[in-house]
This record gives structure tokens, C-alpha cells and sequence, in this order.
């Protein structure tokens, strides 16, 4: 008989024995809310894996009394969703809520995220979508303004060691593993409760006197980084390499970028978001960063991995620590301003082309000299921008 793995033996029932999210489950907040009022509303549950969207689907189906009918988007498809709204049909004719749950609903085309809509907006079925990945960009907006988005967040480790206690007391094993064990488990885990009861059993499995940090981690082997290059992880990382980077935080710099390294990110997309912040958050204040910066991006071309991680490492502790300057950024975004402004505005005559006698003769060019700094009379910019100042 196959055994079921402790994950799915540890999944709660109720939402008195969830642990975490208590922006959610706290008393007055809005899971409580739909479960005491007993009348389910349509949600996407938006947060990393392990964090407890599956059992909250469940637990709420149970709670209002409704059938529950699950479905992964990676492996369903639209004659699927046709039979869940039949089965719906006939749900409602016996007077039975029915509530579909979709797994990793962002993988669901636009087509068949349309399909739900009308049995959304009739009520015949209440949804319930998970997705790891920002529904605003994965969700078709007809779905996301009839469905609340609920965002879960990563379990702390305090809360990944209580719900590794509380596996441990109810398969009566609590004193075969060490307290360092248990802590170093709920650092592997990243805050996925999954990920810690699994390398739990594992660890457990080995049949060792004392499940100790070394055991843990021969069990577990490496945790592979939550980190998906096309997901949204992948752009709160970049976004917080930038950000350390403009704060001229190199400490913080370098862990980011050590994460996307580690992680397996293409070098020259590293390469090149640091090419663009050397003259965006540089600029003025230190002109050879776009040079170290577009050498960096020759160098992680031809040298490639693991070696390009010396470039990386070294081009951007230097941006981090260099002067930052905004100045020639915010001079870019009040031309492209005034451009659209002024799209039609005469370029003066002094500054025009002069090919023929014609021209010449109707002022193009008159009295332009050629020689550095020279300044015209009547300036440069056309007259409706003559008092304005860019850079």
C-alpha cells in the first residue's frame, strides 16, 4: 500500500490549524469573514509555493458547505472546465454550491480563462485560482475585477519550525530530531512549508539515532533557489539588485547578485541591466561607468560561466560604490516631455540647412559660424521653448 507523503498527511482541515497568513485568518479578516458568513466570493490566492492556497481552497469549500472540484491548469483544458460547469448545472438544480479550484491558473490561456467567466458572473460556480506568478500580468482583467486577490506570503521560520513540531508530535517522533535540526530545516525551506515536512521525511527515513543538521542535509541534498527566470522572482531580485545598487549599498548589491548568479540568470541580461544603470543612475557624476559597464557586457560574451562571475561581481561593486547622478535621466524624460509638447515647433532659421541660393537667401543658415561654443543671437531652441532649461 502506497504511503501518503507527511506533507499531504500535515494538511490542515480547518483554519484554526493553519499556521500563517494571519493577514488573512485573523479574526475580522476576510477568509474568516466568507467562512462565518458561510457565502463563498470568487478569489485568486497569489504567493510562493508551500504557503497553504490549496488547503485555503479546501477548507473554505468544506466550511460553506460546498463540493469542491480541483483542477491543474498544466494539465486540464477547455472540455475539462466544460464538464466542471455541467457537473455545476446539476449542482445547482439539487440546490448545491459548487466551487472550482484551479491550480497555476496562470497557465491557462486568455481562451479558456474566458470560459469561466459567464458561470463566474452567473454564480454557478464560485472560483478559486491559485498562481505563483502576479496575476495582474497573468490574469485576464474580466477575471481579476470579478474575483478578490489575496496575496499569502512566505512562512516566517518561526512558523515553519511549529508546523515541523507539531508533524513531529503526531507521527510520535519529537525526540529524534535535534533543535538544530529542526532550525536548519526551516532555513532550507524558504519559507515553503512543502518543502520542509518533505525534506523532513526524508531525514527521517535515514533511520539515524538523531536526525541532526548533518543528517538534514545529506537527506536534502541542495534546496534548488525559488527562483523561476521568467516569474516574478526573477524581477523582485533584479529590481532589488538595482535598487541596492542606486542606494550604493554594495552589501547588498552582491548578495542579489550572488542569488541570481546561483540561481542559474543569463550573465548578459545581468550585463546589460548594469549597462543601462551606468548612465541612468551615474550618468554625470561618473562618465567612465557606461565604459566599465559595455566592457563588462564584452567580457561575459566572451569569457562565459563560471569565470564571468569574477566581471559581474567586480563591475558591480564599482557601480554601487561610484557618485550617483540623476541629472542627465531627468534631462532625457523633459526633452522627450517637451518634444511631445512642441512636435511642430520651427527649427530657426539660423540653425537650418542651407543648400541652395534660395534658402540662403531666405535666411537659412545667415550668420552661422563654424567654430566651437559659438553662440547665435537668437539661441538655439525654437521660440516657444527659448526660456526653457533641460540639463
Amino acid at each position: 500500500m502506497q504511503r501518503i507523503p507527511l506533507a499531504e498527511r500535515m494538511r490542515p482541515t480547518t483554519l484554526d490549524e493553519v499556521i500563517g497568513q494571519t493577514h488573512l485568518l485573523g479574526d475580522g479578516e476576510i477568509l474568516r469573514q466568507i467562512v462565518r458568513s458561510k457565502e463563498p466570493v470568487s478569489l485568486i490566492l497569489w504567493g510562493p509555493p508551500g504557503t497553504g492556497k490549496t488547503t485555503l481552497a479546501r477548507i473554505i469549500a468544506k466550511e460553506v458547505d460546498a463540493e469542491f472540484i480541483e483542477l491543474s491548469a498544466v494539465t486540464s483544458g477547455k472540455k475539462d472546465v466544460e464538464r466542471v460547469v455541467e457537473h455545476a448545472r446539476q449542482n445547482w438544480n439539487l440546490q448545491l454550491r459548487t466551487i472550482l479550484f484551479v491550480d497555476e491558473i496562470h497557465r491557462f490561456n486568455k481562451a479558456q480563462q474566458d470560459a469561466f467567466l459567464p458561470h463566474v458572473e452567473s454564480g454557478l460556480i464560485t472560483l478559486i485560482g491559485a498562481t505563483t506568478e502576479n496575476p495582474s500580468f497573468e490574469v485576464i482583467n474580466p477575471l481579476l475585477s470579478r474575483s478578490r486577490v489575496l496575496v499569502l506570503e512566505p512562512l516566517t521560520k518561526d512558523e515553519v519550525i511549529s508546523i515541523l513540531k507539531r508533524a513531529l508530535k503526531d507521527e510520535k517522533k519529537t525526540k529524534l530530531v535535534t533543535p538544530a535540526a529542526l532550525d536548519y530545516l526551516a532555513e532550507l525551506s524558504g519559507g515553503d512549508a512543502r518543502v520542509a515536512l518533505g525534506n523532513l521525511e526524508l531525514a527521517l527515513s535515514m533511520n539515524e539515532p538523531k536526525v541532526t543538521p548533518d543528517v538534514v542535509k545529506v537527506a536534502a541534498q541542495k534546496r534548488v533557489p525559488g527562483y523561476d527566470k521568467k516569474g516574478d522572482m526573477h524581477y523582485n531580485v533584479i529590481s532589488a539588485f538595482i535598487k541596492s545598487m542606486r542606494g550604493s549599498n554594495a552589501d547588498a548589491t552582491l548578495y542579489y547578485l550572488a542569488r541570481m548568479i546561483d540561481a542559474g540568470e543569463d550573465p548578459k541580461f545581468i550585463a546589460r541591466r548594469m549597462v543601462i544603470f551606468a548612465s541612468e543612475d551615474i550618468g554625470l557624476a561618473g562618465n567612465g561607468a557606461l565604459g566599465l559597464a559595455l566592457n563588462a557586457f564584452q567580457a561575459v560574451e566572451r569569457v562565459g560561466m563560471p569565470e564571468s562571475s569574477y566581471i559581474l561581481f567586480h563591475v558591480a561593486a564599482a557601480l554601487a560604490k561610484s557618485e550617483k547622478s540623476r541629472q542627465t535621466t531627468d534631462a532625457m524624460h523633459k526633452a522627450q516631455t517637451l518634444a511631445k509638447q512642441y512636435p511642430d515647433a520651427a527649427v530657426p532659421l539660423h540653425l537650418r540647412n542651407a543648400p541652395t541660393k534660395l534658402m540662403k537667401d531666405l535666411g537659412y543658415n545667415k550668420d552661422y559660424k563654424w567654430q566651437a561654443d559659438f553662440k547665435p543671437s537668437d539661441g538655439f531652441l525654437p521660440d516657444e521653448l527659448k526660456d526653457e532649461t533641460i540639463l
